[in-house]
């Protein structure tokens, strides 16, 4: 029998045992095993060379030993001076390649900040803080300017913030013109404007609303220095100081037998202070300080209005009328259909509709009055005609509508109350007068209860706000009944019951941060924060000495202080047009552990403002 006349070809046998092993050996895969690329790229040329002199072309071109990508280059990208038309950047092969849109300055140093935006194709690998340096004049100019930027009012490190540099020292060139130098705000909210020329400018900081790199917009948060500053060799590349805060903590005695005292002494927080350890961060110090603030509206304007439920409107101005008018009406309306409550500025008004034939309409016609500052910087009462809009959301079709609940909540949390609060019940819609007829408040001993008298009070400024008045006395139990519809709003909608046992606190269970104030003459607010910086509790100081904050519950606290340079109780910020810089700020180095059963005392030399130390070491209960 010939067995290949029965069988397949030969030849096909061999043909596909070929395209298997060609395939086999064809196929591409990641190699297993070996060094991760873990280097940055590497310039190998460019044109013109880096601090080339006399530079007349018009593009740059700068060459690496691997392929490149760019991350947000037009964000990231910052050229000093700036250029009215950005440069056009592009990647042609390993090459960065910038093309300028307009011609370049005469004996000028340009400097292009790429900061990271340059990074290697496969691995990502960045180059940190790369710049790129030359001049269209016979000299590269080689001075520095230095310096830090917090936010004022917390002294927070800023994100996105420009620095300004100006030759015209007149207040309007920051307004009008481009800076003759810029930088960026790093993450430790130091800054370096290379390449300066020697000689007199005016220094700013910015976060650069709307992209003009000026400062146009009174709500842009902005930064000045009250005198200008002289850029000399001296001040060339101001050496990066050492961070020297320190801390020198001595443990007291008890105040008590059950409480302890931890006594620490910040009266000499000075650079003289031990250096940190080597193993903390270096701070980057430069040699000038920009507080920045966003300054006070100066003009008169509506700045919103809305209708959020189908009974409630508000409207909003940008500044408190003070003695002007804010008024409002529905016209053809009954006043008694609705009731306003303005806020303690005066500068909101809420309307709650009251008339159901009313605030069942979809839409309402409302007449608003209001101060309005024209171009001419004129104030005068505008009268606004605004349509009132609300659309209730539609349930799916097959959906059973439920009856909207109406909910009282109360200001006791956990069961348990501060000695001195006081209780608040707060809705979401206007109270009626409560029925109490079905309240009861008892206070719980051993197996009796014992009632208790009480009244309520409507909050005057907040109809949806009710107190509880009643003497409620420290290591006592109580327990709160409220009947079904012992709560109701103007809208007939009524609360379920409510029953809450609940206690008041021995204040011994507390704790108290007690302060020494040092080294201030004038007025000041003490605040003491939580760590998150919410105030928890403030005291208004004219001189130095002893203040308190008690009952402290456990947790983690900070102190800042308020200078109050003006004497009128609140911070205030700066204001360019008067040569006003923001109230200075200072915190306490150091964020504070609070546990029961303990006082805390400490000195605190409030002599140098706005200071902050960003690492905040914790100081901890003495065991």
């Amino acid at each position: 029998m010939n067995f290949m006349s029965k069988s397949i070809p030969a030849r096909y046998i061999f043909l596909s045992v070929f395209f298997i092993l060609v395939s086999a050996c064809a196929k591409i895969s990641t190699p297993s095993g070996g060094k991760r690329d873990k280097e940055a790229p590497v310039v190998l040329e460019s044109v013109p060379a880096l601090n080339t002199k006399n530079f007349s072309g018009k593009s740059l071109k700068i060459t690496f030993n691997e392929f490149v990508v760019l991350d947000n280059i037009n964000e990231k990208l910052l050229v000093s001076p700036p250029m009215k038309m950005k440069p056009v950047i592009s990647i042609k092969g390993k090459s960065v390649v910038a093309n300028f849109e307009e011609k370049l300055k005469d004996s000028t140093t340009y400097t292009f900040y790429f900061q990271d935006a340059i990074r290697d194709l496969n691995e990502g690998n960045i180059i940190p803080d790369y710049q790129f340096v030359f001049s269209t004049g016979p000299v590269i100019d080689s001075l520095s300017v230095t310096g830090n930027v917090f936010s004022a009012y917390n002294l927070e490190i800023p994100e996105k913030t420009q620095v300004l540099l100006y030759k015209d020292l007149d207040d309007s060139a920051v307004v009008k013109q481009l800076p003759d130098y810029m930088a960026r705000v790093n993450q430790n909210g130091f800054f370096r404007i290379n390449n300066v020329h020697k000689g007199k400018y005016r220094l700013y900081a910015l976060k650069d609303a709307d992209n003009s790199k000026n400062y146009n917009l009174r709500d842009e948060e902005f930064a000045f220095m009250n005198s200008a500053i002289e850029v000399t060799p001296e001040k060339n590349f101001i050496p990066v100081i050492a961070d020297t805060s320190a801390l020198k903590t001595e443990q007291g005695k008890a105040s008590d037998s059950t409480k302890k005292t931890d006594k620490t002494d910040l009266s000499k927080n000075t650079d003289k202070s031990p250096q940190a350890p080597a193993s903390e961060p270096v701070v980057e110090t430069g040699d000038h300080q920009l507080i920045l603030f966003e300054a006070l509206k100066k003009d008169h304007y509506l700045t919103s209005s809305g209708r959020s439920l189908k009974y409630q409107m508000s409207y909003t101005l940008s500044l408190p009328p003070d003695s002007l008018n804010f008024e409002f009406s529905i016209p053809g309306t009954d006043e008694k259909a609705y009731f306003i409550e303005k806020s303690k500025e005066k500068d909101t008004i809420k309307i709650w509709l009251t008339d159901s034939t009313l605030y069942s309409q979809q839409q309402i016609t409302t007449i608003v009055k209001y101060p309005f500052t024209d171009t001419t910087g004129t104030i005068g009462i505008k009268e606004d005609t605004i349509l009132m809009r609300f659309l209730a959301p539609r349930a799916p079709k097959g959906t059973r509508v439920k009856k909207p609940t109406y909910n009282v909540a109360l200001n006791i949390p956990g069961g348990s109350m501060k000695p001195g609060q006081q209780i608040t019940l707060k809705s979401e819609t206007p109270f009626r007068q409560p029925d109490t007829t079905r309240i009861r408040l008892y206070e719980l001993r051993d197996s009796s209860k014992i009632k208790i008298p009480y009244t309520f009070a409507k909050d005057n400024s907040d109809a949806c706000r009710y107190f509880l008045n009643t003497k409620l006395l420290p290591k006592k139990t109580y327990l709160f009944i409220a009947d079904s519809a012992s709560f109701s709003s103007i809208y007939n909608e009524c609360a379920d019951s409510i029953g809450i046992k609940f206690s008041v606190r021995d204040p011994e269970s507390y704790s108290k941060l007690l302060l020494n104030i040092l080294n201030y003459s004038g007025s000041r607010i003490i605040q003491l924060l939580d760590n998150k910086e919410k105030l928890v509790n403030e005291t208004y100081m004219k001189a130095d000495g002893k203040i308190e904050f008690p009952l402290l519950e456990n947790g983690m606290y900070r102190v800042r202080v308020i200078y109050d340079l003006n004497g009128d109780g609140k911070w205030t910020t700066g204001d360019f047009d008067s040569g006003r810089q923001p109230e200075p700020v200072s915190y306490f180095p150091n964020e504070i552990e609070i546990k029961s059963g303990w006082d805390l005392d400490f000195d605190w030399d409030i002599g140098i403002a706005n200071f902050k130390d960003h690492k905040l070491k914790t100081i901890k209960k003495p065991k």
